[in-house]
């Protein structure tokens, strides 16, 4: 985290951010990521994609799954239209489809994301648990992620001052990783990471939101994953990538402003694409959500 940047502003721009404007009869407006440059992070339009299925669900039904598929990167600058379809609305349960859109050629909307999310009202039930938390240390006793990038910056040498930008831009989600991810290291190592993540400052008491932050970060470190046993990078160039397709199934409430591990794991990689898994935990070793994310993967050309 960077000692120069206020924590609670840069958590208070990204509540800013995944607050959806409800422009009335199903359509919301997500504004754009303040200084955003080139194509806008996937987490962010799951998110936000979110935030706007979340508005309009019934009341009491909380959000327990959600898929979605990317159909194009969608483009820093542009605020980001979603349209809402209310298909289902159940006693128990109800599904809501997204339609993520941003302004193309003559004004045009052109599609990027669609997602589908399913609520429901919760209730007791049948329950067990049959993932333990990796046992792996404690985020107080691992370097931060920035420490991590500055590192990374210092020992790459020449980088471009996109790139350097890239890197080192306070983020409002802090992370501490157990392992070393695919930017940190070029020798290939099994396709397991383990990193704990936090916002960086208070949330407000809204589980919605703290539902949309867990989407949020689920995109981080996860399609990476998939190119630990290739010992290939893209921050260092090596690859080109985009997700495809993301899942999240969230288990049980937690907070988005206390440490969570997040878990991945590649069981497969070919024909140009990367399958990944994911599982976040809380500290008390409960199944928080769980994850899922196919991204296209090719070595770059030189």
């Amino acid at each position: 985290m960077n000692d120069e940047i206020d924590p609670q502003r840069l958590v208070s721009g990204l509540v800013r951010l995944l607050t959806v404007q409800n422009d009335g009869a199903g359509h919301y407006t997500g504004l754009p990521q303040k200084d955003g440059v080139g194509r806008v992070f996937g987490g962010q339009v799951i998110a936000q994609a979110l935030q706007a299925a979340q508005a309009t669900a019934p009341e009491g039904m909380v959000a327990h799954s959600l898929h979605a598929y990317f159909l194009r990167g969608g483009r820093e600058g542009p605020a980001i239209s979603y349209r809402v379809e209310a298909d289902f609305d159940g006693r128990s349960f109800a599904n809501r489809r997204v339609v993520a859109s941003q302004p193309g050629e003559n004004n045009t909307q052109v599609p990027i994301l669609n997602l589908t999310a399913s609520f429901q009202l919760p209730e007791d039930g049948l329950s067990h648990d049959d993932y333990t938390m990796p046992d792996v240390r404690p985020p107080e006793d691992l370097p931060s992620d920035m420490e991590q990038r500055r590192r990374f910056i210092a020992e790459m040498g020449e980088v471009s001052e996109v790139q350097r930008a890239l890197m080192l831009r306070p983020r409002p989600i802090e992370m501490r990783t157990v392992d070393k991810l695919h930017w940190m290291n070029a020798d290939p190592k099994p396709p397991h990471a383990r990193s704990w993540f936090r916002a960086v400052a208070p949330l407000p008491d809204d589980p919605a939101l703290h539902r949309a932050v867990i989407a949020y970060a689920s995109d981080y470190t996860l399609l990476g994953t998939s190119a630990l046993p290739h010992g290939l990078s893209w921050a260092r160039n090596e690859l080109k990538g985009a997700s495809l397709d993301h899942a999240i199934w969230f288990h049980r409430p937690a907070r988005a402003d206390e440490w969570l591990l997040y878990a991945t794991e590649s069981p497969w990689s070919g024909g140009g694409r990367g399958m990944n898994l994911g599982r976040i935990f809380n500290r008390a070793g409960e199944l928080v959500a769980s994850v899922a994310q196919e991204g296209m993967m090719r070595r770059a050309r030189r």
